[in-house]
């Protein structure tokens, strides 16, 4: 059976919760990525004054080949804000998960046919909270190992946007060997703008440029305009960052095909 008619099956005896179709549990494979960091990551574009102006750009629409892993360990069809209910405290926009994901369907090159989205992203966190055992990484790695269950595919690749210091190496140390691939592709974002404890924003894009990694790659936000806070992407800017991580992702990790 493939994966897409197994998909179809889904739809036929999912469960409707308002406009967002919830999966459950399922073990179809899927192609899944984990989309962590800060605020940008978490998505934010399109969110002034306290409000998301709800508009969502063609490169971020749902797709039932999409789907997100919520915080109450379910499948659903994935749909902006993806952060909505793991960035809680804040008023989430859009991201670059939806634009990233959609560039990988339409580029055919999905082993799957099925991409699932893992958020994990906590706005105005600095990395110091992002270390090994501290809570925001436990919620990772548990969240990625749950999405794996009962057979639910494979990790490709962490989505990063965060960075402060030479402890990102041991950051992606620890989550190779935590969750049990060391090669695993993490592809972080060298910052454009500073948020939480970030001050020196040059002598971080340095840091994260210098990682010598051969399954770390980056791209660069520099040059994204930001939203009047000068700290966050527009939603135009973070759909641009969605499609500069899966070019990033397409070409440099060539064994996904």
């Amino acid at each position: 059976m493939s994966n897409m008619f197994k998909l179809m099956t889904w739809f036929s005896m999912l469960c409707v919760t308002g406009s967002t179709l919830v999966l459950g549990r399922n073990n179809t494979a899927k192609d899944i990525f984990i989309l962590a960091g800060q605020s940008n990551m978490a998505g934010r574009g399109g969110v002034n004054h306290g409000k998301w102006d709800g508009n969502i750009p063609p490169e971020c629409k749902p797709k039932r080949s999409i789907l997100r892993f919520t915080a109450n360990l379910d499948w659903e069809v994935a749909r902006e804000p993806l952060h909505v209910d793991i960035d809680i405290g804040k008023v989430c926009g859009v991201g670059p998960g939806m634009a990233f994901a959609n560039e990988i369907i339409r580029s055919h090159r999905s082993r799957t046919g099925i991409i699932g989205l893992v958020p994990c992203a906590v706005g105005g966190t600095s990395i110091n909270k992002w270390g090994k055992g501290s809570r925001l990484y436990d919620q990772l790695v548990k969240r990625a190992n749950e999405a794996l269950k009962d057979g639910g595919g494979t990790i490709r690749a962490i989505l990063w946007f965060q960075g402060e210091s030479d402890t990102m190496v041991m950051l992606i140390e620890d989550l190779c060997l935590d969750l049990n691939l060391p090669s695993l592709p993490f592809i972080q974002v060298v910052l454009a703008s500073g948020e939480g404890t970030i001050t020196n924003i040059d002598m971080v894009r340095k840091a994260q440029m210098g990682i010598k990694m051969k399954n770390v790659k980056c791209v660069d936000a520099k040059g994204l305009p930001l939203n009047a806070d000068n700290l966050h992407l527009t939603t135009m800017s973070e759909v641009k960052l969605g499609l500069k991580l899966a070019y990033a992702f397409l070409l440099s990790f060539s064994h996904f095909h």
